[in-house]
């Protein structure tokens, strides 16, 4: 089910009220232009900090998410392009972790799990990696190759990945499972109808997998073909995860949401790009308000206010309803609040689908990209939005 929220400053707090963004999905055609994502992937849901592992080479699961991984795909033809971007990608962060790693490729290895990996370490989002060349995947790619001054498109090239390989860290490595990565506590079982989400005390990962993909900015399924026949519950377990970023690259002057590249941009001063990620916005219904608005503010962990009058497509059956914080809120972990009411860009229970969807008019990012965001923008600062 579709639904939406309006945010407003009540004595110095966001407080989120129901109305016109949305937070769920339905299909949509990828961007024009793009590549429609091969394969599907499985949701998973809210973000923490890379803390224990040990490098790791790059398997590749090919053109789509598979039970065990397959050998490395070649590497594509060198073609001309100019140098290196100026900016490194942010440096590694992950410190050794004892304990077996599953068998893997050579470390050369150039796969689409690999691209993904370090295209996210760039702070070019491919949205939930899920070792697939899909569109967000491949928009992402042309991103990072606007930033360079490179005019090319699709796979990657030799100089791509010479650029992208700059900070010479692997696309996977070693995690040790926590206690607090196992406690809980997990809601088995998330309901669709909003009636029922207002029954629970908190919208909390499913389970410790669900959980770890999102940590790790990953599906969990390709978690399950990374480790295979290994279990992600017990506190001890080292398990293969994506060498993901876990920092973000600075403060942003202003954010420009893209409808035609389907993409958030946070900008310096000096208007660089110091991250892009993949969104979905807008729909037949609620069209992304186009024009130049301010950000207010960012509310962590907000609940949500469902107002079934305000949706085109409610149930008849259903009343309001406050819904409880958590990662499987329809807004995700955080909301950033826009001068234009009723919007804003916010975080989403279901990473698999952003930038293959539409809402009814709010900007929606993964929530690991929501919170990265979140820590980089401050009141005031311009979001502009555009087709």
């Amino acid at each position: 089910m579709n639904v939406s929220v309006r945010h407003m400053a009540a004595a110095g707090a966001l407080t989120l009220l129901a109305a016109g963004a949305s937070c769920s999905s339905r299909s949509e055609p990828p961007a024009p232009g793009a590549t429609p994502p091969p394969g599907t992937t499985v949701a998973s849901v809210a973000p923490t900090t890379l803390t224990e592992a040990s490098p790791a080479a790059s398997p590749s699961l090919g053109p789509t998410s598979q039970a065990t991984p397959t050998p490395p795909s070649a590497s594509p033809p060198p073609s001309a392009s100019p140098p290196p971007p100026s900016a490194s990608p942010s440096p590694a962060s992950p410190a050794p972790s004892a304990g077996p790693s599953p068998a893997s490729s050579a470390p050369s290895a150039r796969s689409p799990l690999r691209l993904q990996v370090l295209l996210d370490r760039a702070h070019f989002s491919p949205a939930e990696i899920d070792g697939t060349l899909g569109g967000n995947t491949l928009r992402a790619l042309d991103a990072f190759r606007r930033e360079r001054g490179v005019r090319a498109s699709g796979p990657p090239t030799e100089e791509d990945w010479r650029a992208l390989e700059a900070d010479g860290a692997p696309a996977l490595a070693d995690y040790t499972l926590t206690a607090e990565d196992v406690k809980g506590p997990f809601q088995p079982r998330i309901p669709q109808d909003m009636m029922e989400k207002a029954k629970l005390e908190a919208l909390s990962y499913t389970s410790p997998l669900e959980a770890l993909g999102e940590k790790f900015h990953a599906s969990p399924r390709l978690l399950r073909a990374l480790n295979p026949g290994q279990g992600f519950a017990r506190a001890g377990t080292v398990v293969r995860v994506p060498n993901v970023h876990d920092q973000a690259p600075g403060k942003a002057a202003k954010v420009v949401v893209a409808e035609s590249d389907q993409s958030v941009v946070a900008l310096d001063a000096a208007g660089r790009v110091l991250a892009r990620y993949p969104a979905t916005m807008g729909s037949e219904h609620d069209p992304l308000p186009i024009g130049t608005w301010k950000i207010n503010g960012v509310s962590k962990e907000p609940p949500f206010f469902y107002n079934p009058n305000l949706f085109w497509d409610a149930k008849g059956d259903q009343s309001k309803a406050k819904i409880a914080p958590g990662p499987n809120n329809p807004v995700g972990v955080v909301w950033i609040d826009l001068s234009k009411e009723h919007y804003g860009i916010h975080g989403t229970p279901e990473p698999s689908k952003i930038g293959k969807t539409e809402s009814h008019g709010c900007i929606r990012l993964t929530n690991w990209d929501a919170a990265e965001l979140s820590r980089m923008v401050s009141p005031g600062i311009p979001a502009i939005l555009q087709r």
